[in-house]
């Protein structure tokens, strides 16, 4: 199999793997933490967040070349923190691009509530949820991205490739539902 389609699946794969994780976490917060009870939290019909999925996949393009150059052992404790400062600015960047994009679109945007924060621009970003997202990130970077990727790498071209369409199937039928029926 050519490598640039390994790497085209792998990516959606991670893609909607995170788009996952991100739905599940934003349905963990509003039960759990908040006691709010249970909404649909995403955009679309299935069980994900896409904006989850595209700061993943932008963390990878941003931050995966640092985690594996050799740094000089002064700046060894300082990689962390960089990293969660550059995961907090990334995602709160998409956040903020998506909150555009989503009112553009639709009218609004799902996390309206950040206007009840003290630190918010607009009810679009928040600090509190910037700094999540930089914990976020470090988990993702450090420990479930490399985890995905050996499960991944456990998985023969084909069975990849049919992963791979299943899945991209099933998202672009919500994809396309959600726009017919909205």
């Amino acid at each position: 199999m050519k490598l640039r389609s390994k790497i085209y699946q792998t990516c959606f794969l991670c893609f909607l793997l995170y788009a996952l994780f991100g739905w599940l976490y934003e349905v963990f917060l509003e039960v759990v933490v908040y006691r709010w009870g249970y909404s649909d939290r995403g955009v679309l019909f299935g069980p994900w967040c896409p904006v989850y999925g595209v700061g993943a996949i932008a963390l990878l393009l941003c931050f995966r070349p640092l985690l594996r150059r050799w740094e000089p052992p002064w700046l060894r404790w300082a990689k962390p923190f960089l990293l969660f400062l550059g995961c907090m600015v990334v995602a709160t960047a998409i956040e903020l691009a998506a909150s555009y994009l989503l009112e553009a679109l639709t009218g609004a945007w799902p996390w309206q509530t950040y206007a009840d924060y003290t630190v918010n621009f607009q009810g679009r970003v928040a600090l509190s949820p910037s700094l999540r997202f930089g914990l976020g990130g470090l988990l993702f970077l450090y420990v479930l991205q490399p985890l995905f990727e050996r499960l991944i790498g456990r998985l023969s071209d084909r069975g990849r490739t049919v992963c791979f369409r299943c899945a991209l199937a099933v998202f672009l039928a919500d994809c396309c539902a959600t726009l017919l029926l909205s």
